[in-house]
């Protein structure tokens, strides 16, 4: 049985004086590594915009119908105003922890450590578990290597070493892993586009699969949310398209690394969320109007358009570039959560929130090195777990991190209204942009939080369930739960954090009130 491997040898930096949070020097982070377009690129990557739509479309598209478009469209309303909320809040606090940092300093410590720290944590890991089984497969296929994909315990093994590939790769500096990300993206763009305009080409010529069903072109009513007349079926289709959007705030936490650690991270967060809305809309578009309803609602593409449509719409030589562009996808997402977990432990171990450990960096390399070590450890373990638990079990948990994102989004939003209230009464743009916009946010999050809930109270959802309650809703609300007591069990263990001393409460009128932050750990 192989070990994890012991934490390498490290001093003890001198201590920081009175650095306020989001200094990078005071966590041993390179200050004005990359720039506008790499944060992007990480952003963009985080979402897996390929896989994403991939896996997913197809299902919309039974919700909702030839409404596809305007569901994407409707999806991206609370994801813009939850955007402006990160925009606001990293301006004021631009601190690599993120979230965490926002709801502690904003609702306190406790609320911090379980929304801003536990929730996102555990949708990540769920998600990296997945997404490292789902890269493995893909490009095992996309080699012709399909016997191998078949093979569960094979592709655990190779899943595990694309984890410790992207350890490896965020390891070696956030310089090479923004490269490295601006590689991968690039090539799921170019076979979005590519798709995109094969599709729309086959539809001008009257040859798409789509024309041949009886299928319509595309029209101005697939972008109207009501053209459906099914409020239920638009409603499931917003809240798939909701959480596909789903991980533009990785970048978030390579804020302190940016050329302008206010400005530059809540540029990209807009500028993520907005090139997203673009190639889904237009994605959506192609598919509908090419395949049809019909040809996408069908048993052997709905799981999986792309990888169908791809070759059918752009031949097979394209077909197979689009098709590795899926698992280039769910790889470079591994590659981002590689990158953005250890930097939210190197904030919480740096405010007492998890242990000093978290905290040690590489002189060199600005890299938070042990966490990204425990990152690797722990995302393998939960992977291989979920795994012997059933050859199901990780796409059941996958499902029930809705409920996750719902809930920090929300919070964060929330966190938004409350820290800048002060300012909503003397200017009417900030009770637009950071009051009433991040506010409406917030609500539409909780009610996609409780609409999900529901839907998954229901013992036929996922086909699976226990004592007459959804499998998934159970795997959920468990994971919530579990977090309450995780919270609560170390509340007198990390006394400093979770008295409000690392950081107090506050908003807006007192941002320069803020103790300096416990010393970080630097590899000799």
């Amino acid at each position: 049985m192989s070990h994890p491997p012991s934490p390498p040898m490290v001093t003890k930096g001198p201590a920081p004086k009175d650095p306020a949070p989001g200094d990078p020097s005071s966590k041993g982070l390179k200050a004005g590594s990359i720039g506008i377009g790499p944060t992007v690129a990480l952003g963009l990557a985080a979402v897996a915009p390929a896989y994403s739509l991939a896996v997913t479309l197809g299902f919309v598209v039974l919700a909702v119908g030839a409404s596809t478009p305007a569901a994407f469209l409707l999806g991206f309303v609370p994801i813009l105003f939850t955007a402006l909320a990160f925009r606001d809040l990293n301006k004021e606090m631009p601190d690599c922890g993120g979230v965490f940092v926002w709801i502690t300093r904003v609702f306190g410590p406790a609320a911090g450590w379980f929304l801003g720290g536990w929730v996102p944590q555990m949708a990540t890991f769920i998600a990296s578990a997945a997404l490292a089984q789902v890269a493995t497969t893909y490009l095992l296929n996309f080699f012709g290597l399909a016997w191998i994909a078949a093979e569960p315990i094979a592709v655990s093994a190779i899943a595990c070493g694309l984890v410790v590939l992207s350890a490896w790769i965020a390891a070696r500096g956030i310089e090479l892993s923004a490269w490295v990300q601006y590689a991968l993206i690039a090539l799921q763009l170019v076979a979005l586009g590519g798709f995109c305009v094969a599709a729309f080409t086959a539809m001008a010529a009257g040859t798409s699969a789509g024309t041949a069903e009886g299928g319509r072109q595309p029209s101005l009513a697939w972008f109207n949310p009501f053209a459906s007349g099914d409020m239920s079926g638009l409603v499931s289709g917003v809240i798939l398209c909701l959480f596909i959007y789903w991980g533009w705030d990785a970048l978030i936490a390579v804020n302190e690394e940016t050329t302008d650690r206010k400005g530059t991270p809540g540029k990209a967060v807009v500028i993520t969320t907005v090139i997203l809305l673009f190639f889904y809309v237009v994605t959506a578009t192609a598919a509908v109007g090419f395949a049809g309803t019909a040809g996408i609602t069908d048993p052997e593409t709905v799981s999986d358009v792309l990888s169908v449509l791809g070759p059918q719409a752009a031949g097979e030589v394209f077909g197979h570039v689009i098709i590795l562009a899926v698992g280039v996808s769910a790889l470079a997402a591994l590659m981002t959560v590689a990158v953005s977990t250890p930097r939210t432990w190197l904030s919480m171990g740096t405010y007492g929130a998890l242990h000093r450990a978290t905290t040690r960096m590489h002189a060199k390399r600005g890299t938070p090195t042990t966490s990204i070590v425990w990152w690797a450890v722990i995302t393998m373990a939960i992977s291989l777990g979920l795994t012997a638990i059933s050859a199901d079990f990780i796409g059941l948990a996958i499902l029930s991190v809705g409920l996750m994102i719902a809930a920090y989004y929300a919070a964060t939003a929330l966190a938004s209204v409350v820290y800048f209230a002060p300012l909503m009464r003397t200017s009417a743009s900030a009770l637009i942009l950071k009051g009433i916009l991040p506010g409406l946010g917030a609500i539409l999050m909780i009610g996609a939080f409780a609409y999900s809930a529901v839907d998954m109270l229901s013992p036929e959802y996922a086909g699976l369930s226990w004592l007459g309650i959804g499998s998934v809703f159970w795997i959920g609300i468990g994971a919530l739960a579990l977090g309450l007591v995780v919270t609560a069990v170390l509340r007198p263990r990390l006394r400093p954090f979770f008295s409000g001393k690392t950081i107090p409460r506050g908003n807006v009128t007192t941002r320069h009130h803020l103790p300096p932050i416990l010393s970080n750990e630097t590899e000799a």
